[in-house]
């Protein structure tokens, strides 16, 4: 299958002082996403502190968006959750909102399962969605997750299930478990973050999925263009700026982080909002990153 090429952007979830979620702000910051640069979005990853939303309000969300005229081809949610049952419906029901694919996290509660059982949930997981046309995307993120999906893992289900495991988003930060997945034939790689853009490039990832791209969307995927034009010099040359920009925003607790700047630029008390367990960014904080990241990397907001 042709993939998604650029900057995907796991998008923000805003929410109201009653942590409803804030749908106008979110149906207003995923348009503007894709206004700046972002090819698609990725709602309910873990920058969309997926795992405080509930699933109705997830599939609320996704309608929110589509009813907004933001195209669903543009859109693979996040719906891994630690059920078969559960991630099954909520999957089924992006399916059916048109949404380009799901990613999937493995399931993770119980730790220490051999691959056999990750195997036999994922085949079980396709079974329950009852869509032959499923396009899953694959959630490696072992250090928050507390279970990763080990790449010979990847490279069985792609090749028993080429059609429906079709993609992984890597955001293990390990260079060389990208670099496997990305030697995997037919197999979309995506790396979780921007700094080893220009290494994943070179092997034929069609870009990355970012949580910076919730800020600096148009830096990263003037990075992207610029290769894929073939000026790789300059496109390296960029790169610095947004790895810069990277290491200074993942300095702080990155979630609160950007939603206090976001909140700050737009005048939106709302958009500082995060539900519990996680803890906002005070504005004092929040100016001292965005004074590091004009001196840094030359950003101002816009």
């Amino acid at each position: 299958m042709k993939p998604i090429t650029g900057v995907i952007a796991p998008n923000l979830t805003f929410f109201n002082d009653d942590l409803s979620i804030a749908t106008d702000l979110y149906v207003a910051h995923a348009k503007r996403l894709l206004e700046s640069g972002c090819a698609a979005l990725a709602p309910f990853g873990t920058t969309g502190e997926a795992l405080s939303v509930g699933i109705d309000e997830r599939i609320a969300a996704i309608k929110a968006l589509v009813e907004a005229d933001i195209d669903p081809k543009q859109l693979v949610p996040g719906t891994g959750l630690t059920s078969l049952p559960d991630t099954a419906r909520l999957s089924r029901a992006c399916l059916d909102a048109g949404c380009a694919g799901i990613m999937v996290l493995p399931p993770f509660y119980f730790k220490g399962v051999p691959d056999e059982g990750l195997y036999a949930y994922f085949v079980k997981l396709m079974e329950m969605i009852g869509r032959d046309d499923v396009k899953i995307y694959l959630y490696h993120i072992p250090q928050v997750a507390g279970v990763g999906i080990p790449v010979e893992l990847v490279r069985r289900l792609h090749a028993d299930f080429p059609d429906q495991i079709v993609g992984i988003k890597d955001s293990s930060g390990d260079w060389e478990n990208t670099k496997a997945l990305l030697e995997i034939e037919g197999l979309i790689v995506y790396p979780g973050s921007e700094l080893p853009l220009i290494e994943a490039l070179e092997m034929g990832a069609p870009g990355c999925i970012t949580a910076t791209a919730n800020l600096n969307a148009a830096g990263v995927a003037e990075v992207i263009r610029t290769f894929q034009e073939g000026d790789v010099e300059k496109a390296k040359a960029l790169h610095e700026r947004v790895k810069t920009f990277r290491l200074t925003v993942q300095g702080y607790a990155p979630i609160p982080a950007q939603k206090r700047l976001l909140s700050m630029w737009l005048g939106e008390p709302r958009m500082a909002t995060l539900r519990p367990p996680l803890l906002g960014m005070s504005v004092e904080d929040a100016q001292v990153l965005a004074d590091q990241l004009s001196e840094r990397c030359g950003f101002t907001w816009s």
